[in-house]
């Protein structure tokens, strides 16, 4: 976690340059503060750095300044309290905290596919999730929704978790112990997959969707801002589907301008490219409209929730989210 400790302080050090260069030339700007799940030099956030990087908050009248909370469902309850005015979650965020009374919505879908991909060692034999029976698989957090993912995936093919061995690793180990080998399998996103891809090991990487309806990332918004500043949220959902598109557009030029913004990784262009186009390929494609929300994908989800007892109490789908932001 100290590693996550230095991405943040680094980037604290981005955010308050740009505000300053933001501050000198634009005093009327509204500053907002937009809440992110895990640090932004994870290129899962290519979207809103893109938006940052190239201007696009800044044309909507916006200073953002990125913090970084413990998780989807953090940045969900510190959203829903008024700490933040926005935050980055996933599509089906908002089922898992609005029984629990935190009143969020999601306000735009960053893709048509699911964030989560089942990678799994091909060196061992295994090609399919039935395959898994018996094995280590590594997730992020057992109330992480990629692991959530994970289980739908298995309750497709008449398997439950305890079929398998389920080990909560962190954001690192979950994708490390699976490259050392001491996992047969993992709950990934195109992040991680990325860096499995480069290290040249082989394997097998299966979609969730293509057996589990999962969701992509989502931005979250408070039902009081959705009804008092409508236009605030307009401004942002327009200026992260622009940061979105040009990532799909031209993945490797949104990588420089990425690396840019996260100095971290610098000389690691290859990798936020590779890590796009896997976005492109698994995530951002598959919506009529970029944004939209999948009310009947949602519902199902809701449904497989309610029954393995994630959730103990369902909430009307249309409380879930809105897709009046959505041009």
């Amino acid at each position: 976690m100290s590693k996550f400790s230095d991405l943040r302080l680094a980037f604290a050090g981005v955010c308050i340059a740009a505000g300053m260069t933001m501050g000198s030339g634009h005093a009327s700007a509204e500053a907002i503060t937009y809440l992110l799940p895990a640090p932004i030099s994870l290129p899962a956030f290519g979207p809103f750095v893109l938006a940052q990087q190239r201007g696009y908050f800044k044309a909507e009248g916006l200073e953002v300044t990125f913090q970084v909370a413990r998780g989807g469902v953090d940045v969900a309850k510190q959203v829903g309290a008024g700490n933040a005015v926005i935050g980055g979650g996933i599509g089906d965020t908002s089922i898992i905290v609005r029984p629990n009374g935190v009143p969020v919505k999601s306000v735009a879908v960053l893709g048509g596919g699911a964030l989560m991909q089942l990678v799994l060692d091909k060196d061992k034999g295994l090609n399919t999730v039935k395959d898994l029976k018996g094995k280590t698989v590594t997730v992020l957090a057992y109330q992480d929704t990629t692991y959530f993912a994970l289980l739908g995936m298995l309750a497709s093919q008449g398997m439950t978790k305890d079929d398998v061995n389920a080990q909560a690793a962190g954001p690192v180990n979950v994708w490390k112990l699976f490259l050392a080998g001491q996992a047969d399998a993992f709950a990934s996103t195109p992040d991680w997959t990325a860096q499995i891809m480069m290290a040249k090991k082989n394997i097998e990487v299966i979609p969730s969707d293509k057996l589990f309806k999962s969701m992509a990332q989502a931005i979250i918004a408070s039902d009081e801002t959705i009804q008092k500043n409508p236009q605030l949220i307009q401004k942002v959902v327009s200026a992260t589907l622009k940061g979105m598109k040009d990532i799909m557009a031209d993945p490797a030029g949104a990588a420089v301008d990425f690396v840019k913004a996260t100095p971290e990784l610098a000389g690691k262009e290859d990798f936020v490219a590779l890590s796009f186009k896997l976005y492109n390929q698994y995530v951002y494609g598959g919506q009529k409209v970029l944004g939209e929300m999948d009310e009947a994908r949602l519902s199902s989800l809701q449904d497989f929730y309610a029954k393995e007892g994630l959730i103990k109490t369902p909430t009307p789908v249309k409380d879930l989210y809105t897709n009046q932001f959505i041009k």
